[in-house]
Formats: structure tokens, sequence, C-alpha cells
């Protein structure tokens, strides 16, 4: 049997909103078999599982709330607990935003190292996807289709000279999430992240937390840390909306230009029709979203 994971303890850190510019303490919390992954609002004590059925908001980032409270920017941390095969953890924020810390997932990662994983009494649950399902909108489409193991593949494509026709893919039963993906940062256009400052967004937002291009190049004094860092950090999104579907993937997901929204309409459809999808329980080792190179792979710093 492959056991569902849960951390080992509680650990907690601090860190600035990327719009409110407000600082945000976390606090990660081991959780029951079954419960899967939920954000609780320590301000007001209020819970939100992080299920696509509570997603609120695609624009810039994604949110999730229940009516009562919200809870923004959840995709890095929910890339990072995915990545290491986390199925069940209790997510206290106190306020409406994860910090965003580098614009990364490697702190969280980090963090989650820190805390310790530990195997749970109950075989861990994944759905594994039974036919191609896909949304598109112009010239921008994600999908996922039958495959053996877990896969991204991203197409960037945008006008500029260091974004443009770039595609990686990344087979998750062969590379190691934090040494491939962890560490790559957000990135936003320097007229843009000026436009949504003056509008009250992005408060938190400089270049200490996201990679900032100008109309030619990269203006971050250390430059990237991978080559094609940009698509890498679409990749790192991708996971974190992905996981809202509630259990790993097992089946190849590929996109190009998607974003936010899309991933979670692409996410509504796989679940609107259950002969798209079978949910199983692991019990022998396979290739799955909890392969033995993430399962052992250890965190790259930021």
């Amino acid at each position: 049997m492959i056991a569902q994971r849960t951390l080992d303890h509680s650990i907690r850190c601090s860190g600035i909103g990327l719009h409110s510019g407000r600082k945000i303490q976390l606090i990660l919390h081991p959780a029951p078999e079954d419960s899967g992954i939920a954000f609780v609002r320590s301000d007001l004590g209020i819970e939100i599982p992080a299920t696509s059925g509570h997603v609120t908001d695609t624009r810039l980032c994604t949110t999730i709330g229940n009516g009562k409270a919200s809870v923004s920017t959840v995709e890095h941390l929910l890339s990072a607990l995915a990545g290491l095969g986390v199925d069940n953890a209790r997510i206290e924020v106190s306020g409406p935003e994860v910090p965003i810390m580098d614009g990364s997932s490697a702190p969280f990662v980090f963090l989650i190292q820190c805390a310790g994983i530990r195997e749970q009494a109950k075989a861990k649950k994944v759905m594994r996807i039974l036919r191609r399902v896909e949304v598109s909108d112009g010239d921008k489409y994600c999908a996922l289709r039958p495959a053996a193991g877990f896969k991204i593949a991203y197409h960037l494509d945008y006008d500029h000279p260091l974004l443009r026709n770039r595609r990686v893919e990344i087979d998750f039963s062969r590379q190691a999430y934090t040494r491939e993906i962890s560490r790559a940062r957000t990135f936003g256009f320097l007229h843009e992240i000026e436009a949504l400052q003056k509008a009250g967004l992005a408060l938190g937002g400089s270049l200490e937390n996201a990679i900032v291009l100008d109309s030619h190049r990269v203006i971050n004094e250390g430059g990237l840390r991978y080559e094609d860092e940009c698509v890498r950090h679409k990749i790192l999104d991708t996971l974190g909306d992905l996981a809202l579907a509630g259990m790993p993937i097992v089946g190849a997901f590929e996109g190009k230009r998607t974003g936010h929204e899309m991933n979670h309409c692409l996410v509504e459809a796989l679940l609107a029709d259950p002969s798209n999808f079978r949910i199983e329980e692991l019990q022998a080792a396979g290739q799955t979203t909890e392969n033995s190179e993430i399962e052992k792979a250890r965190p790259q710093q930021a």
C-alpha cells in the first residue's frame, strides 16, 4: 500500500501578502486521513477546503472562499504540498492571502521538509484520467489526457523577446519537483506592475519576490534561476491549480498560454463528468505523482 501523507508536526512562518502588502502569519498543521487540504482564516475562525468548488476568483492568482471569508494566492503553497506528495494538511493564515515569500514555492518546500512528512494508516487516493478533457479560448488551451504517471507540458508564447515560443515538459515520475520546478518565481512586466500598484494591487510586489521584465530584458540584478524560469513557474502554478481537484492526478496535462482561470475551467470540466476519471487507492508502487524521486528529493533553498 502507498499511504496517505501529512506533516509530522506544525510549523510556522510569516511573510508579506503580494496584493495587500500586509504581514501574514502562516502555520502548517498535520491533518487526519481523508481530510485533504484546508485553509483556516485564523483571524476569523473560518475554514475553507482547498477544492475546485470553493474557487471564487482567478484574476492574477487563485482565490478560494466560502461566502464568509476568502484566501488568495493559494497556488504556490498547494503546488509545494502536491509536489512533495502531502495529502492532508490544515493551513492557518492570519489574513486574506498566503504570503508571497520569494515568489516561488521553494520556501514552502523548505518549510514542509523542516516540519517533516509522515505516512498515515490509509491508502493514498488518486484520480486517474480515463479520456481527454480540454478547454480552449482562441489560441489558448489546456487539456488532461490518460497517461502513466503525471506529466505537465507548458507552451509559453508572449510578445516579448524572452518569452516567445518557449516549451517545457516535466515528467514527475523521472524529474524531481524540488530541483526542476520549486525555485521558479512568478513574473510580470514592469508597466503592468506599476499600473497594478497605482490601482491598489500588488502592493507587496518587488524585485525580491518576482521576476520583472521591461520591454526587452529581466531587470532583477541576479537574473534568472533557470534559463526558462518563466515557463517553469507556469508549471508550478498549474500543479497548484490542479491540486484543487482534491487529490493527485494520474495523467498528462498540456497547455498553451493557459492561466489560473482556464486551469480552473479544466478542473471543473474534468469533475463535471464522472466518466472522465476513476478514483483509485494505491496498493502498490507505480508511476504516480508521489514517485520515488519526488519522495526522496530535498528542497533547493531559494
